[in-house]
């Protein structure tokens, strides 16, 4: 599974990106496209950890010495990079660009690309170690790489799916009338860990007029009997691949409002699933349930994005929102997650699905409808 995820070919697809893009060198430091081009989930550190990706050259990663067993026994000492360690009174910003030969020659006429989420301070070092080329960054090469998802990184979604589903399975035996959200929120954390899970990425539980607030945190709020509870939760797989997934659920027989509108919530987020195949462009996923939210009087109580990409981080490209007219293909993969904030509660339906050859899969297969607690 490991090589599949991160095959040795895939530095060589960076390098001839960064050629294409007319870039001279491309810098990685820890985060989610380093661990991408190389398996290597590096800690970010005020030590530098850096793949170098040189256009005309062989990518080497760069480690202090301290890190260097680590990244021996990552995928990364399996993939044929070279490992630079680097030890503490050496200078690994020198390392690297004395290294990357055609940057240094095009000196003002150099382009390179720095990872997106580099801290600024190693930026800067970098631009005092290449003084006069162009800082651009690599988050237009890496995109391009990272949208589609291979077999492997769909089969590690669907572990990831199946692995929060067994936690929303469990919630029910969470909640219960004059337990706070904090306490439902803490055995769900420990639940997300027990199903698989290396890291809790994010816990919502949203109960009464909470989950009227899509993105609430958890409160000592007491849940009281008769109210809806938005369960939004999610984590990191071994494999570096994270879960994203939100169901509703109700202590009791929920209030009229709520049921009438939940079943248009629920029409909404079928339909906008139904429309995703390729081709289709984001803006027409997010309208098709947008509109039949709207036509039924509720278009102000559904105020983000129908979903966003999801892979080696909860958010990524694709954004399926109003404005993304590039064409869906086969591999993208993505949250759909219409939600009715309408006050003094409100729903999400969310399922992470992945556009196929002939139209979707969904990674996530539990009760999409009200799960009623008695």
């Amino acid at each position: 599974m490991t090589t599949e995820l991160y095959p040795r070919e895939r530095a060589a697809r960076v390098r001839e990106a960064a050629e294409k893009a007319g870039l001279d060198a491309l810098l990685l430091t820890p985060g989610p496209d380093l661990r991408y081009v190389t398996g290597y989930d590096a800690r970010a550190l005020e030590r530098l950890t850096c793949l170098a990706v040189p256009a005309d050259g062989e990518p080497f990663l760069v480690v202090p010495r301290l890190e260097l067993p680590a990244a021996q026994e990552s995928p990364a000492g399996a993939l044929g990079v070279e490992l630079v360690p680097w030890d503490e009174t050496d200078d690994p910003y020198a390392m690297v660009t004395a290294r990357l030969t055609r940057a240094r020659a095009k000196g003002e006429r150099a382009r390179v690309a720095v990872a997106d989420r580099m801290w600024a301070v190693m930026a800067l070092r970098f631009r005092a170690a290449l003084p006069g080329a162009e800082q651009v960054a690599a988050g237009a090469v890496m995109r391009e790489l990272r949208i589609r998802k291979s077999p492997a990184e769909v089969a590690a979604l669907r572990e990831a799916g199946a692995a929060i589903d067994r936690v929303h399975r469990r919630v029910p035996g969470f909640l219960k009338p004059g337990r706070t959200e904090k306490e439902v929120a803490r055995d769900i954390a420990d639940a997300i860990l027990d199903e698989g899970h290396v890291s809790v990425d994010f816990v919502i539980v949203g109960s009464g007029p909470n989950g009227a607030n899509p993105h609430a945190d958890p409160t000592d709020r007491t849940i009281r009997p008769g109210e809806p509870v938005v369960v939004d939760i999610g984590g990191t797989m071994p494999s570096g691949y994270c879960s994203d997934s939100t169901r509703n659920y109700c202590v009791g027989t929920p209030p009229a409002d709520y049921t009438a509108y939940y079943e248009v919530l629920r029409e909404a987020q079928e339909a906008s699933c139904q429309a995703v195949r390729p081709g289709v462009t984001p803006e027409a996923v997010d309208a098709a349930g947008r509109d039949l939210i709207a036509a039924a009087g509720h278009g102000e109580h559904f105020f983000h994005r129908t979903g966003h990409g999801i892979g080696l981080e909860t958010h990524e490209d694709p954004y399926i929102v109003a404005g993304n007219t590039e064409p869906l293909e086969p591999g993208m993969a993505f949250s759909v997650e219409p939600g009715i904030y309408a006050g003094p509660h409100g729903a999400r339906i969310e399922d992470i699905v992945v556009c196929t050859e002939n139209g979707f899969e969904r990674m996530n297969d539990t009760e999409r409808g009200v799960v009623i607690v008695g």
